[in-house]
């Protein structure tokens, strides 16, 4: 990962610590599924792994890092699921995109528990709950060093969260994308099913795409190469891992051009 050590401001930012180290980016997106919140449930919302997460995303907020993140919503319904049993695409998308609002105020509730200021932004305005998606606001939530949770994908059907990860992440200058899963990086077989698997430390999102390599699907990793904005594939059950890798450190795989 190259070095892109940067001042950082916020009005949580812990940048007066000597100790805390220089994070490599300053400005990024965390993207995880809505499976990651599960722990060991088959469904829906598990508070302590909720509460983990919230956990691992404050350590870095605490370098002073500004940190967008956008959820699935697979824990609670997934569209394309839906879809396959018979119900209308476009209304499984839109019940998909609901479940990554209630996944965003449960992380938001997790956060601001841990002191963490949060908004959750909606790309279908629900104003009760949550705000708008208006991307000068959003920008200046980030300026002033509060966590932005991208909800409701991009508002529209047919449009994966990766997809929208990756449309938020350009619209918010990020300078990379942190796709927590399961294991430690992109391999050429899945490793859960090959022990010869190999995990590669960089790669091309050509290859990505030409290989199948299931990072995230095909729009979302061509959106990501047109922009040139990096791909950080790292464990989320790592403890520690997400602020390891910003700070130079941990097992991860690079994908970019």
């Amino acid at each position: 990962m190259s070095e892109q050590a940067s001042e950082v401001t916020g009005e949580d930012a812990d940048t007066g610590n000597p100790d805390t180290p220089q994070p490599a980016y300053k400005r990024v997106m965390l993207k995880i599924s809505g499976e990651a919140l599960m722990g060991d449930q088959g469904f829906g919302l598990n508070p302590p792994t909720v509460e983990r997460i919230a956990q691992e995303v404050k350590s870095v907020h605490d370098m002073g890092v500004e940190i967008c993140m956008v959820i699935g919503g697979g824990n609670i319904f997934r569209g394309l699921q839906g879809s396959a049993q018979g119900m209308e695409r476009t209304t499984a998308d839109y019940m998909g995109m609901l479940a990554t609002v209630m996944n965003a105020l449960a992380m938001q509730s997790a956060l601001e528990g841990l002191g963490v200021y949060t908004r959750v932004i909606s790309a279908i305005p629900m104003d009760q709950v949550c705000e708008p998606y208006i991307r000068r606001r959003a920008v200046r939530h980030l300026e002033k060093g509060r966590v932005c949770i991208f909800a409701a994908g991009t508002g529209n059907p047919y449009f994966t969260t990766d997809t929208a990860a990756t449309l938020r992440a350009n619209e918010m200058a990020c300078e990379a994308i942190f796709k927590g899963t399961k294991v430690d990086g992109v391999y050429d077989m899945d490793p859960a099913k090959h022990d010869e698997a190999q995990r590669y430390d960089d790669v091309s999102y050509d290859d990505v795409l030409q290989k199948r390599l299931g990072v995230m699907d095909a729009s979302a990793i061509a959106l990501a190469r047109d922009n040139n904005l990096p791909i950080i594939v790292f464990s989320l059950d790592e403890p520690g891992g997400f602020r390891g890798i910003l700070a130079g450190e941990g097992t991860y795989t690079r994908v970019g051009g």
